[in-house]
């Protein structure tokens, strides 16, 4: 799902011409609100140097893996993907259950907090998801209201957003399906690419290694469950990844009855020490 992307991701430096900009995209021909609001977010060039401020602190200052534009869009996608495959399934998202409102509805909650989960990390690491919250806030209301016209219906579509911000940091406890979509999407970018860039600074932390370890995560139709997640390890550093971060975003999510995910290390890798993890 993501191996296209990664070979994109450019060290962050000094903020690029717009015309050498990764360019975010997210499938949303068949959702005019979505279509419109992402017209909006590629125009809006504070935010695109949010998530460029947001990398220079995560990978230059932190050496962390990747947080950028590359890293908002794998998000997004993984989200909408994600929710898209659990409506099909007749799996009714909360912005629908609880405000009558409609399943395109819910594919912007879950795409623009995706595309602001971490514009905290512009500020600080520590308590970004916070940070995330008071950008977001700002920075809502003018887009959205190129969409939703409605004071009321707008408040609730950004009330929902901000949930879903907050309730993707680890002991977030979602409260909607929505979020708890955002806050697993996040932890299912997890694909080497996101290393790349820290190992070429000289970083070798465990999260930097485990990434490194990850050569494809795919996200499909499952069977007993809406949602099959497979993964597969060039060794067993990436177990890392799963079980103590993926696991934990999981866990109290939410989504545990509807995803099931296997993983299993290449049967070329030197030295297994573990072949195949099923959550």
């Amino acid at each position: 799902m993501t191996d296209a992307i990664p070979d994109q991701i450019t060290p962050p430096g000094p903020l690029p011409p717009r015309a050498e900009r990764f360019q975010v995209s997210v499938p949303a021909r068949h959702n005019p609100k979505l279509q419109a609001l992402l017209e909006e977010v590629a125009s809006d060039e504070e935010l695109y140097a949010i998530w460029h401020a947001q990398n220079v602190n995560a990978v230059t200052r932190l050496h962390m893996t990747d947080h950028g534009p590359v890293h908002i869009q794998i998000v997004a996608n993984i989200a909408l993907k994600l929710l898209r495959l659990l409506v099909g399934r007749d799996i009714i998202p909360n912005i629908v259950r609880d405000y009558e409102m409609t399943t395109e509805d819910a594919e912007v909650v879950v795409v623009m907090a995706a595309l602001f989960h971490d514009v905290g990390m512009s500020i600080h690491r520590i308590n970004h998801e916070e940070y995330s919250l008071i950008i977001a806030d700002r920075k809502l209301p003018p887009l959205l209201a190129t969409v939703y016209s409605d004071p009321a219906e707008r408040g609730i579509i950004q009330s929902e957003i901000l949930h879903a911000i907050i309730a993707h940091r680890s002991d977030g406890q979602p409260l909607t399906l929505e979020a708890g979509i955002v806050r697993v999407a996040d932890a299912l970018d997890m694909t080497q690419g996101r290393s790349r860039l820290p190992f070429e600074q000289g970083s070798t932390s465990i999260h930097s290694i485990s990434a490194m370890a990850i050569e494809n995560v795919s996200i499909l139709a499952g069977e007993e469950k809406p949602v099959r997640v497979e993964i597969s390890m060039r060794g067993s550093a990436g177990a890392f990844q799963i079980d103590a971060l993926l696991r934990k975003k999981l866990k109290g999510s939410g989504l545990e009855p509807y995803i099931s995910i296997i993983a299993t290390v290449d049967n070329n890798c030197e030295n297994q020490l573990i072949r195949r993890i099923v959550l």
